[in-house]
């Protein structure tokens, strides 16, 4: 076959449900929650069926083939594989409008169009997700003929599915790949089969979970659809937000022609659904229970992580590079529900300790250990008023020991830190130690002003040994110093310098923590 014409496109429909259909229980089993449906291959295979019912009538050409398909599947979609499925497709519609047939370039250019409009429609990406795989197929394809885009297409998306547990803990966790994924790869194979005219089975094996016990575990949260119409495409920020609010795997599809499929994981079901009637008319409203499967495999290591919440990206990678899972915060902002969920329910553990780098942090991180979404996981919050009192409670960090005990010598590591930082001035105020002026340099320990001086590369050296000093008065052993964004080159080896001649029985380490709020942070433990 050169060219994908319309009955080119019923054929592949017809194709997808059968896959669809033969692999439907074992993709079911995979079910890891958050990141899968409670059964993902049913939620496909229906997408799907609603997708080619649609395609009853002749259609005249490939563009007219697969805009219908895309309405239906939208109108048919179930969970958030399912919504997903229906963007993949309305994607390809949208490239290939107008066109009777597509041949390779124009296919190639279609599914790299398909690829972003449904990560568009996803509030937050998760790597490691049938989104991940489709970007696969979008990098691998170019504009060749059409049997080497469809292979290419279906080996891409092959050889992604084998890296998602690499790139998603929680399917590490269970030694599974993305059920959504899997499904995807089943619609591609599909695609290359019904091109090339060679038939496809099945090569992923699928591990069917089932649930050993007799008694019907409680819902984790519940999964909320629904279908919008009447809604202006300017309101949906909005509603994506609202909805980011009350939970997870967020979905917000349109259809093409106005209407949208909305998807969401929540405990909060009437919200879900006033969140819709705030910019839109919500029907065909269907609420399914999401249960937390126990893992097909046990976790192979403690049942419990560490997480951070923190300013500077300089500092974020630092603590990435030491295997801690961080979520970067921009100066002056607080992170929203949305994202702070992801840090903690993308981890396959049951206890979550979360440190939180400043107080406006450490505010989202107690509300966040608050949310229904949290379920059945423990979530302690360890306050820090610095980031220096992050590096301070890790530095204790061992995994190896009790979990209460380890929270607890981090709690203590980092309030027995004391903090100093040296910022500079944006307006004029009246502090303990004098007037300071816009452009002063401006020395704190523990929260109070110690010194008020003129910026300048030479005393800002003279400053930090100023505060240490007065940090050192009362003891210390390690000296910690993040630099932020506007230090100037070097000064962190001027200051290990200058404290080597002065305390030579310190130890002194220093870190890129590329903050904007303070030139530089410094601790004492």
């Amino acid at each position: 076959m050169r060219a994908l014409d319309g009955a080119a496109v019923v054929a592949w429909a017809s194709a997808c449900v059968h896959s669809l259909d033969v692999l439907r229980p074992a993709i079911d089993g995979i079910n890891v929650y958050p990141v899968a449906d409670s059964d993902t291959g049913s939620n496909l295979l229906h997408t799907m069926i609603g997708a080619r019912a649609a395609l009853a009538e002749p259609t005249a050409g490939a563009g007219e083939a697969l805009t219908v398909l895309a309405r239906g599947a939208v109108r048919s979609a179930r969970g958030n594989s399912g919504v997903i499925l229906s963007q993949v497709l309305r994607g390809l519609a949208e490239a290939a409008d107008g066109r009777a047939e597509l041949d390779g370039e124009a296919l190639a250019q279609a599914l790299v169009h398909a690829d972003r409009v449904a990560t568009d429609a996803v509030a937050r990406p998760v790597a490691g997700t049938m989104l991940t795989v489709l970007h696969a197929v979008a990098t691998a394809v170019r504009g060749q003929d059409l049997h080497e885009v469809v292979t290419t297409a279906a080996k891409a998306a092959s050889e992604a599915l084998e890296q998602t547990p690499q790139q998603l803990p929680v399917l590490a966790s269970a030694g599974v790949v993305d059920a959504g994924a899997r499904g995807l790869v089943a619609v591609l194979d599909a695609l290359a089969g019904v091109v090339t005219g060679t038939a496809t089975e099945p090569v992923h094996s699928c591990e069917a979970h089932t649930e050993s016990e007799d008694v019907e575990p409680a819902p984790y949260a519940w999964e909320v659809m629904y279908l919008l119409d009447e809604a202006v495409e300017d309101d949906l920020p909005q509603l994506r937000h609202a909805l980011s609010a009350l939970g997870d795997s967020v979905t917000v599809a349109g259809d093409g022609s106005g209407a949208y499929a909305v998807h969401v994981h929540c405990a909060d079901i009437g919200a879900a659904i006033e969140a819709g009637l705030e910019i839109g008319r919500p029907r065909g409203i269907r609420v399914e229970p999401l249960i937390t499967p126990t893992p097909i495999e046990a976790p192979s290591g403690p049942d419990r992580t560490v997480v951070a919440v923190v300013r500077g990206e300089g500092l974020a990678e630092l603590l990435r590079e030491e295997g801690v899972a961080v979520l970067a915060a921009p100066q002056g902002t607080k992170p929203s529900v949305a994202e702070m969920l992801g840090l903690v329910t993308d981890r396959a553990v049951g206890h979550i300790t979360i440190l939180a780098g400043d107080p406006q942090l450490t505010e989202a991180a107690d509300e966040t250990a608050a949310h229904a979404m949290i379920g059945d996981r423990e979530v302690v919050v360890i306050p820090c008023a610095s980031p220096v009192q992050v590096l301070a409670a890790l530095a204790v960090h061992d995994p190896g020991r009790r979990v209460n005990d380890d929270v607890v010598a981090m709690a203590e590591a980092a309030a027995a830190t004391r903090r100093g930082e040296l910022v500079v001035a944006e307006e004029e105020s009246i502090t303990w130690v004098g007037l300071a002026h816009p452009g002063d340099l401006v020395g704190f320990v523990d929260g109070e002003v110690v010194l008020v001086e003129p910026l300048s590369e030479e005393n800002l050296v003279t400053a930090a040994m100023t505060v240490l000093r007065r940090m050192l008065a009362v003891g210390g052993e390690l000296v910690t110093v993040l630099t932020g964004a506007a230090a100037p080159e070097g000064v962190a080896r001027e200051l290990a310098d200058r404290l080597r001649e002065e305390r030579p029985e310190v130890e002194f380490a220093s870190y890129p923590g590329g903050q904007t709020e303070a030139v530089l942070l410094i601790g004492v433990e």
